[in-house]
């Protein structure tokens, strides 16, 4: 057997799924000593040489996955050639898993594996193993390490990484179109057997779709799949391992296909001729009907574009594509007229928007139809003859002049008459009218151009017939210029002269307006109205004027003023002319021509008076006025209060009330008996109705006698008030029960009241007027009650 033959048998046997019965031969140490080998060879100096034997590492250990027996699995045994077999070495493992995976016999050197190993979890463990001495524990190999294998068994099965997949392809693709690829996966060892190798195959989806075995790659199976016939697909791929033998695992996913729209399918109307009625009322632009040709596709492969390709209704109407809902709207693109025509014929062509050049064998891409309109009669209003209508008048025509004519006809077959009439509110001061039968307009007022230039009226045309029906019509009158107003001067002119000015100097440039508006422009002529000595004027020819002295010198103190008539006139037809005065004044001018005053009653003044003198004398006189001012205010305050506050005051015994008064029993304000015994006064007794400003010592006077008359002691204090400069502001006395002699009502105090025992009459109380209306009706209820009782 050769070298190469026993080496397959090896690796043939390496890979068999049983247990290993390897042993591991360790390297002998350097102290040992060395067995002899059994051959032999001769040196150069012909000594004999020895070769050491050497200790064989094994250095790799393989092991079944998922091992279901019983007992512990064996992996392999360690030995050593310096193991006598008495015992006297111990076997020792570390590493990954050892002492809890792994175990080791100390003194046989047996390996075995504690557990079921899966290899998807981990595919190889590192160990080092030493054979020591159990006496003395020292090392009698040094350490080795070596790799225990997994051997890989199938016990996975295929996976996706999706449970559903979803793919589309395009509609009519021929066969063979890649459609989606799955790919599986398998956690075996792909290195070891056929345990990942996966085969994929198609359980659902035939015969419409195929899969390739190897990549997984699923394509159209049938020609020309139609969308429109059926438009969803699903799938069932099936992977599976050991080379889709028998006895492998399997996985399946679903893959749901959607065939994609193209446009293979033209348009179609679903009628050949369409019937629409629109009135002939109907303005331009309105939408008459829709119609839409169907399309069996989706999305822009079903958008249409709709068109007038023929017809005798071209010029009057027109389709507009709505994009949103693929229909074609009919619109009125003129006026219809039912007496002129009653029926439109319109082809109207769909097409597709987007064709597939791959099919155009299937086309062509669109369709038509017929579409018939017929024009309903309504009951029109009149038509004006013209959209609007310009009319020109000078503004001098007389009062009811025509300027113009509006014309309207009813469109009707009926032709009824037309009444016309202006919209007041275009007219609103009333200067024009109009014939309500024949639709003259004319001048009800007079026009004025430099008013209102542009009259814009609104014309108002409705059947007789039929009032409702009415049509409007915008009447632009524009006034005509005519030379009516005379010339003016631009602005007001202030004009002063020097009184040293020199003959031919320049004092003022005057200038001109008009309010009319000639086609020539505006051309102004200015003269004197009559010769004038001191002023002339020169016409520029500009429309402006320079106003020019004659002589030399003027005195403000002889003329301070001088009027100058300047005449303007125009150029136009009829000329105008008007004259405006010029009010020149003469001032004090310095040697430049400053004006400083022109005032004449400066001249009065003394000549060494500054400005400053002038400022100190009205000082005065304002302080002189302040100071007169405070003092009448003062004096003011200083003044007596009335002791009556208004016209329906009435005080009797010095005491203020709103009503008639409580008679002789009141004497809180006053002690009516001071003024019958004078010696009873207090000598500190003041009024009290009246708080006065300064408390005085009232002034003994002498009593009068007992007798005295009431009257004649008032009398005598209000003389000593009078005359006292000590009195207070307020008098403490009043005058009272006697109303004086001028008094025509006489006296109403009740102090003589109670002496005249006869019966009065109290009814001239009523014609004093409405504040004597209670007194009237407290005396005269009185008798009348008193009668009657």
């Amino acid at each position: 057997m050769t070298i190469q033959q026993v080496l397959l048998l090896l690796l043939l046997w390496m890979w068999l799924p049983h247990p290993c019965h390897t042993e591991m031969l360790f390297r002998r140490t350097p102290d040992l000593r060395p067995k002899s080998f059994g051959g032999r060879a001769s040196g150069n100096d012909g000594k004999a040489i020895h070769r050491q034997k050497r200790g064989w590492m094994w250095n790799q250990f393989f092991l079944l996955e998922e091992y279901t027996g019983s007992d512990y699995q064996y992996v392999g045994k360690l030995h050593s050639d310096q193991d006598k077999g008495d015992g006297s070495l111990k076997y020792i493992l570390s590493g990954d898993g050892a002492g809890t995976l792994f175990i080791i016999d100390e003194k046989t050197g047996d390996i075995h594996a504690t557990r079921r190993i899966d290899r998807e979890e981990k595919a190889f463990y590192t160990l080092r193993a030493q054979a020591i001495n159990r006496r003395t524990l020292r090392p009698v190999e040094p350490e080795s390490e070596f790799v225990i294998k997994i051997h890989d068994i199938n016990d996975n099965e295929p996976t996706f990484p999706e449970e559903i997949y979803t793919a589309s392809v395009p509609e009519m693709s021929v066969v063979g179109t890649s459609v989606v690829q799955v790919t599986a996966t398998d956690a075996d060892d792909p290195s070891y057997g056929n345990s990942a190798r996966i085969i994929y195959s198609i359980l659902q989806g035939q015969p419409y779709f195929s899969v390739e075995p190897e990549t997984g790659i699923i394509r159209t199976a049938l020609p020309n799949m139609n969308r429109e016939n059926r438009e969803q697909y699903q799938v069932v791929i099936q992977a599976k391992d050991m080379g889709g033998q028998m006895g492998g695992l399997s996985g399946t996913t679903t893959v749901n296909i959607t065939l994609t729209d193209v446009n293979d399918n033209p348009p179609r109307f679903p009628q050949s001729t369409i019937h629409l009625r629109i009135p002939e009322s109907s303005p331009v632009g309105t939408a008459i009907g829709s119609v839409k040709a169907t399309d069996a596709d989706t999305g822009k492969n079903a958008e249409v574009e709709y068109r007038i390709i023929d017809g005798d209704g071209t010029d009057m109407f027109d389709i507009v594509t709505q994009k949103d809902t693929q229909e074609g709207i009919i619109t009125v693109r003129k006026p219809l007229d039912y007496e002129t025509r009653r029926l439109y014929t319109l082809k109207v062509e769909a097409e597709n928007t987007y064709v597939d050049p791959r099919f155009y064998y299937l086309g062509p891409f669109k369709d038509t139809t017929i579409v018939k309109i017929s024009v309903e009669d309504v009951d029109e209003p009149p038509v004006f003859s013209r959209s609007s209508y310009l009319f020109e008048v000078h503004e001098d025509i007389e009062l009811g002049t025509i300027i113009g004519t509006v014309m309207a006809r009813d469109p009707d077959s009926a032709s009824s008459p037309i009444r016309f009439s202006l919209d007041r509110h275009t007219d609103l001061d009333r200067i024009f009218n109009i014939h309500s039968g024949n639709g003259s307009i004319y001048t009800s007022k007079p026009l004025d151009r430099e008013i209102s230039q542009w009259h814009n009226l609104s014309v108002i045309a409705a059947e007789i017939n039929n009032p409702k029906d009415t049509t409007r019509v915008p009447v632009y009158v524009r006034i005509l210029d005519v030379n009516d107003n005379a010339p003016q001067f631009a602005v007001f002119y202030d004009t002063f002269v020097c009184e040293n000015a020199r003959a031919g100097q320049l004092i003022q440039t005057i200038s001109a307006v008009d309010k009319d508006d000639p086609l020539g422009g505006q051309k102004f002529f200015f003269s004197l109205a009559a010769v004038n000595p001191n002023f002339t004027v020169q016409d520029n020819e500009d429309n402006t004027a320079r106003i020019l002295t004659r002589r030399n010198g003027f005195s403000r103190h002889e003329i301070s003023t001088y009027l100058l008539p300047v005449v303007i006139s125009d150029n136009d037809y009829p000329i105008q002319s008007s004259t405006g005065t010029l009010t020149i004044r003469v001032c004090a001018c310095d040697s430049r021509g400053n004006m400083q005053s022109c005032s004449a009653e400066a001249l009065l003044l003394p000549a060494g008076l500054s400005t400053g003198a002038l400022v100190a004398i009205l000082l005065c006189i304002i302080i002189l006025l302040v100071i007169v001012v405070l003092f009448a205010a003062l004096k003011r305050q200083r003044k007596k209060e009335p002791l009556i506050l208004s016209k329906e005051d009435i005080r009797d015994n010095i005491v203020s009330y709103n009503d008639e008064g409580g008679g002789e029993e009141d004497t809180q304000a006053f002690d009516i008996g001071t003024l019958r015994n004078p010696a009873a006064i207090e000598d500190k007794k003041l009024r009290r109705d009246i708080l006065p400003e300064t408390l005085f010592v009232p002034r003994r006077t002498p009593s009068a006698p007992d007798n005295t008359d009431v009257r004649d002691f008032i009398n005598q204090r209000l003389k000593e008030h009078d005359t006292d400069p000590s009195a207070p502001p307020y008098d403490s006395l009043a005058t009272y029960a006697y109303e004086g002699n001028d008094s025509i009502a006489e006296s109403l105090s009740s102090l003589e009241s109670g002496t005249t025992e006869g019966d009065q009459n109290y009814d001239y109380l009523r014609e004093w007027g409405p504040r004597f209306n209670k007194l009237a009706e407290m005396y005269g209820g009185g008798e009348s009650d008193k009668d009657t009782s």
